[in-house]
């Protein structure tokens, strides 16, 4: 690689968390020279089927839950400079929505067909006012093994935040989510996708699979108790932003809840060894 090539991947490297930065993404490095992994070499061989393609690429994957990878962008390394990997503003504002304290942020994907567009907005829009009318957080909010270390407010707030297909500034993000959908968003449907938590998207919905009853549904399994409590299990994949979660919800210099706090979750203290007694012997 050129030196300026060669502080592009750094730059990426260096925003990575690996790397003590804010970007939850990882960086591999790979030349195809002297390469063992056959899944990489492969990658390449798809990839260099683009008109254009040429080494050094960079290619951005997706994980989505266990085993499935979506490749959803790749270009010059000059082009991930100008594209925005990291950051972008409707990633900003995201992140600044969830740290505030929205349980769900609605992304629209926006159509070239404004119908289509306008008819998906107003029903998320109708469905963020109700629907905090009729869901409840689940009990036993605040008692011991539920308490709140974080500064961000507990609510049942919900929002819709709009992309521009278009916008220069916001390709690498469209990019990553018409790779989920890509057959429904070549056919000019609108994209919607719920984000919570941590930037987690939960899925890509194509506009004619949206109704109130599935907003309903996905917004009281976001809202409900937690059974998963490794990510790999929990349906969705994770947008590529670039924050300090852990500064902007417990305080700056801070790494999550203090271990005094979270020495009486029940997830999180030390497993209680209890004898249990040998049975009874069963007579014939």
């Amino acid at each position: 690689m050129s030196a300026d090539e060669e502080n592009i991947v750094q730059d990426l490297e260096r925003a990575s968390l690996a790397k003590d930065g804010d970007a939850n993404l990882n960086v591999i490095r790979c030349d195809l020279n002297h390469n063992d992994d056959q899944e990489l070499n492969d990658l390449w061989l798809t990839v260099k089927e683009t008109k254009g393609s040429k080494l050094p690429v960079l290619v951005a994957r997706s994980l989505k839950g266990r085993g499935k990878t979506i490749n959803h962008w790749h270009g010059s390394l000059q082009d991930a400079r100008t594209i925005g990997v990291t950051e972008s503003p409707i990633r900003s504002e995201l992140t600044r929505r969830l740290q505030a304290g929205d349980a769900i942020v609605w992304l629209l994907l926006k159509s070239g067909d404004d119908g289509k567009t306008a008819a998906v907005r107003e029903l998320l829009r109708q469905q963020c006012h109700e629907l905090p009318k009729k869901i409840e957080l689940p009990e036993g909010i605040g008692l011991p093994g539920s308490e709140l270390y974080s500064e961000v407010p507990l609510l049942l707030q919900f929002s819709v935040l709009e992309i521009d297909p278009g916008d220069p500034d916001e390709q690498f993000l469209v990019r990553q989510l018409t790779g989920f959908q890509a057959d429904a968003a070549t056919a000019g449907e609108p994209l919607i996708v719920p984000v919570f938590g941590r930037g987690r998207a939960l899925e890509v919905i194509p506009a004619p699979q949206l109704d109130a009853d599935l907003i309903h549904d996905l917004t009281e399994f976001l809202c409900g108790a937690c059974s998963c409590q490794v990510k790999e299990q929990n349906p969705g994949f994770d947008l590529l932003l670039s924050t300090d979660w852990n500064a902007a919800l417990f305080g700056d210099d801070s790494e999550g809840p203090p271990p005094e706090a979270a020495a009486g979750n029940g997830q999180r203290k030390r497993p209680e060894l209890v004898p249990i007694p040998s049975g009874k012997k069963r007579t014939q």
